[in-house]
Order: structure tokens, then sequence, then C-alpha cells
């Protein structure tokens, strides 16, 4: 009896001590577990943070391309004022808040404005739909971009550098990482419960499957797969024909910053079309030798080409000699001269209906809106994306100019409406500037 007593204790003993380190095992799995949720909990927020703050940097970027830049550079002046320094010519954000929301009304009141009104001619577009924090975004994005262009360059690469630590592609590439570090995570976490369920249901454990023949890794990696690659074949289809900063090398190096910057030469006496037609023309041999019949030698500033390379100016009028015919000294043969076979650089497609002079002419746009301060510009390029969403943008904000301006005189229920108040401006989009029509044929 002594010994089936001593026997029952031990079975029990046993038992006790099994079933502890069940419970033990199971704390440890459950452990495990938490401490696997509370690593996804803290990727999830730091993401969010991530994403939170990508966000904002890029808010400010699209709404200063979306709403200001058809009329404002941040370094440069085009149809309003540079932007850069905006927040020291002004008492506070509040009155900028003021005038982006009511323009014609805060300048009545306001010398500043007024000023710029005199200077530029035009009365800012209202945005009433922009709140204070998204002018906040645009005031920052403006003040860092500003902060970024007058720190200089040491040499081209860090140039290049700049430019790509201002792309967000570093900062998508962590958040994919950190994305799919937590879907590997949530896996091995579900895994694991459905391990000790079965554990606990006394179901066999399985084999485990490689990952190459796992269903659920080939889906996620085929997911991934479909929406990288998805991305990337939208990305090029939007970018088609899309020319951004497109700048081609010319058969005779010719600086606008030499001659209707430093020169003053008005564009119009190069560019003949762009207040009569369609085109703004490049000019013939015959209206470059206008100027270099007697201009033989060049003396100005240095001459300095995309690639950092010095360029002989002479040599360049040299080479304009050898298209006209032309040998200094002796009378010259128009009929001999060939034309000048430049590239092409602004080219839109040919379902689209451009007018400059409709634009130059008629809508008094000036050449920088599109073109950028060509003034600055050693050798042409691209200097906007010419999209359709930029042209659209651009018609959402410029205003019609009215005054002394025949081509508009039908729209005489408009000018009765600013007169008395009703609305302080007409935009494109106002007449028709949005209309499929109107650019399509």
């Amino acid at each position: 009896m002594c010994i089936v007593s001593i026997l029952s204790y031990f079975c029990r003993c046993r038992r006790i001590s099994q079933h502890r380190n069940n419970q033990i095992c199971d704390m440890f799995k459950l452990r495990r577990v938490i401490t696997s949720a509370t690593t996804v909990k803290s990727i999830f927020l730091i993401t969010g943070f991530l994403f939170s703050v990508a966000s904002f940097a890029q808010d400010g970027k699209a709404i200063f391309t979306a709403n200001c830049a058809s009329c404002h550079a941040v370094n440069k002046k085009l149809t309003g004022p540079a932007l850069a320094g905006v927040e020291d010519r002004w008492p506070s954000r509040d009155k900028i808040y003021e005038w982006v929301h009511n323009p014609a009304g805060y300048m009545k009141t306001d010398k500043y404005t007024q000023d710029l009104h005199k200077d530029y001619g035009i009365v800012m577009t209202a945005f009433p739909q922009l709140n204070d924090k998204d002018i906040d975004a645009v005031l920052d994005y403006v003040k860092k971009a500003a902060a970024e262009a007058a720190a200089p360059a040491a040499n081209p690469a860090t140039a290049a550098a700049t430019e790509s630590s201002s792309d967000q592609s570093l900062l998508f590439g962590i958040l994919t990482i950190i994305l799919a570090i937590v879907a590997f995570t949530l896996l091995y976490i579900n895994a694991n419960l459905r391990k000790m369920a079965d554990d606990k249901a006394g179901v066999p454990a399985m084999e485990p499957i490689p990952f190459w023949r796992n269903k659920s890794y080939i889906t996620l990696f085929t997911l991934v797969l479909f929406l990288i690659g998805g991305y990337w074949i939208t990305q090029g289809a939007i970018s088609v024909d899309h020319q951004e900063k497109y700048e081609p090398k010319q058969p005779i190096f010719f600086s606008h910053k030499v001659h209707p910057g430093i020169n003053q030469i008005n564009c119009q006496y190069c560019h003949i079309g762009v207040y009569q037609g369609k085109q703004a023309t490049i000019p013939s041999v015959n209206i470059c030798m206008n100027c270099h019949m007697a201009i033989t030698d060049y003396k100005g500033p240095k001459l300095i080409d995309a690639d950092g390379n010095e360029i002989n100016g002479t040599a360049e009028i040299q080479k304009l000699y050898k298209y006209a015919g032309y040998e200094p000294g002796k009378p010259w043969d128009a009929s001999k001269a060939t034309p000048i076979e430049w590239v092409r650089i602004h080219n839109l497609p040919d379902h689209v209906f451009f007018s400059h002079a409709q634009h130059v002419n008629a809508g008094r746009v000036q050449c920088q809106t599109c073109h950028g301060d060509v003034t600055d510009y050693n050798e042409m390029f691209q200097f906007a994306p010419l999209s359709m969403g930029w042209c659209i943008n651009c018609h959402r904000t410029t205003k019609v100019q009215f005054d002394n301006n025949g081509f508009y005189s039908m729209y005489e229920k408009y000018k009765e409406d600013i007169k008395n108040h009703k609305m302080d401006s007409v935009t494109v989009k106002d007449i028709g500037g949005t209309e499929c029509q109107k650019c399509h044929y």
C-alpha cells in the first residue's frame, strides 16, 4: 500500500511538472508573439511617421507647382516676383494669408502690394481654396528651396548630389523595405499562432513547405512585382514626349544671356512670328547677319557650356559666316547662305493646337512664363514640362487682361461684373480655357 501511494505521488508530481512545463512553454510562445506584435506596432508607427514627414514635404512642392509655378519661381522673376525671401518682405504670415485669399481687396489698403501691381502690371489670382496650412506648406517649401539654391556647389558632382538628395526615391525605397518586413513578420506571427492552436488541439505538425513553393509567398511576390511594374509603366506612359530640361547641342553656340540679356535685344526682333502666328519662328541667317556683318569678334564675358567648358565666341561667329557664305571685308551675297540646322527643343504633339499670337499678343503672357528667365541661359533648354496638366493649371490661375485689349471686347458682362465688384478677376478658365476644343482639333 505504501509503495502504491509513493508511485501515485510521483505520477501526480510528474503530471503537475509536465503541466507547468506546458504552461511555461505556452508562456514563452505567447511572449514571443507579444514581442513580435510589439515590433510590428513599432514598425507601423515609424512607417506612419515617415509617411507623414514625406507627405508634408511633398505637399508644399505639389501645391506650389499646381497653383504658383505658372507665375512665380523661387529665385527668378517671372510674371510675378521671385518668392525667395518672401517672408522678409511681409510683416507676418497672417498678412500673407489675407493677400493670397483676396489680393484685390487686400491691395486697396496696402502700399507694398500696390507697388507690386505697378511693377508687374497685374493683380495676383485669388486662391480662397487654399487654407492656412496649405500656404504654410508652400512658404516652408520656398524657404527650403531658396536655402538649397543659395548653398554653393563646389563642383558638378556636388550639385548632382544635392539634386538627388531632394529626390524622394530613397525614402520610398526605405518605406517599401519596412512594409516588406511588416508583411513577413505578420506571416511569422500567423504561423506561430496556428502552430500553438494545433499543439493544443493535438493536431500533428505538418512538414514546412519551402518558400519557393509556398503559395502565400508566391502571391505576395507576384503582387509586389505587379504593383512596382505597374507604377513604372504608368510613370513611363505619362512622361512620354515630356522633355523638361531637354538641352541638345546646337550647331552654333548661341547665348541668350548675351543677346537678350546683356545686349537687351528684344525677343520679337529674332522671333518675328510670335505676335502674328502659331509659331514664334527661328531667325534666318539674314537676321543674324544684320548685326554680325559689323560684329566680327566676341568681346563679352566668358561663355561656358553645360559641361563647364569655355566657348570661344569669335569662333562661333566664324561658324555663322560659314553658313552665310560670308567673308569679312567683302560684299555679302545673301543668296549663297544656307540654313542653320538648329535642333528643335520645344515640340508639342500634332493633336495639340497652340498659338503664340493668342498667348503673347491677345493674352499678354510673358515669354518667361513658359520659357523661364532666358536672359540667364547660356544654352537654351526646355524650362517647363509643357504637359496637359501644366497648361490646364496655368489656364485656371492666369487672369485675363481686359484693359485696353480689343481682343476681349466681346466679354462685356465680365467687365461690368469686375467694375461692380461682383468679381475681382476673370481667369482663362472662365472664358472657356479648359474646354477640350480649345486645344484639341
